[in-house]
């Protein structure tokens, strides 16, 4: 009998329980539109967070939603971009491909070291003993912190140990301004070809003894802008790129080449009263 009763007992409670559980599923059930997983799987899983969203699951229900153009995928493959729109019946989007750029030049041929690093072989590590062994307080340390960064072998660093951006594979996920301890990578549309390469705030020629390429706040490309275009905030110029900035002319006068016009065949292209850097070889340590 008092197997019988436990039996019911037991039975009767496992009934309950699925009542309770069919009437829960019934009152919080949400709806997820199908056309979710359908739009996931045609983005590439990469999860980057270029678009400015947590991931590739969470940007599938904004372009499901209308919230975001399939297009602000900047990894996905022009086909998928495609694929995506055509299958939502929207817009791809025109979105202006941005990419990362590197404010420095100071390589090792023409900025120099004030002290022997000894240690981890990092950026970040080296930055915490007095700012690293750069003379120049502002410079490129050269360990290659935004290289490790870079999930999509975007960066790598050139015989003189300074970051150079494959713009094709750059996606502008944002690792390697984050990775930077002296903030000298950032986000940048592609049509920003006019670009300030330095970050020196010291005034004068005193930060040539230190890199042959530094910005002495001489003021020349200011003087040469028009409409305004750039002005000198902090000991380094500034470019307002809510102003026409197409044009070389700031850059003809510098005498250093710290402002140049970045062009996607031939790279970084200088004025031509900039003096020209000849030494191939790394510069010796000075100690002060």
């Amino acid at each position: 009998m008092s197997i019988v009763t436990a039996l019911i007992t037991l039975g009767g409670l496992t009934f309950l329980l699925a009542v309770m559980l069919i009437i829960a599923n019934k009152k919080l059930y949400v709806f997820e539109d199908p056309r979710i997983d359908i739009v996931d799987d045609l983005l590439p899983k990469a999860n980057c967070g270029a678009c400015g969203l947590p991931g590739c699951r969470t940007f599938a229900e904004a372009v499901v939603k209308g919230e975001v153009a399939p297009g602000k995928c900047t990894v996905n493959s022009e086909d998928g971009i495609q694929a995506i729109a055509e299958f939502l019946g929207v817009d791809l989007g025109s979105i202006d491909k941005q990419v990362a750029r590197i404010a420095c030049q100071g390589g090792a041929n023409v900025a120099i070291n004030r002290v022997n690093y000894y240690g981890e072989k990092s950026c970040s590590a080296s930055s915490l003993i007095s700012g690293g062994e750069k003379g120049c307080n502002w410079g490129c340390l050269g360990h290659g912190d935004c290289v490790s960064a870079c999930d999509f072998d975007a960066i790598q660093l050139n015989k003189h140990h300074i970051p150079e951006v494959d713009t094709d594979k750059c996606t502008a996920c944002g690792d390697c301004v984050e990775a930077c301890p002296k903030g000298l990578i950032s986000m940048e549309p592609l049509d920003h070809r006019l670009w300030v390469a330095c970050k020196n705030t010291q005034k004068g020629d005193e930060i040539l003894e230190e890199c042959q390429v530094g910005c002495t706040a001489c003021g020349k490309c200011v003087m040469d802008a028009e409409n305004g275009l750039i002005t000198m905030n902090n000991n380094l110029p500034e470019i307002d790129y809510n102003k026409n900035h197409t044009t070389r002319k700031p850059i003809q006068r510098c005498p250093t080449g710290a402002i140049v016009w970045l062009d996607d065949d031939h790279g970084i292209i200088k004025g031509k009263e900039s003096k020209r850097i000849i030494r191939k070889e790394k510069k010796k340590i000075a100690f002060s």
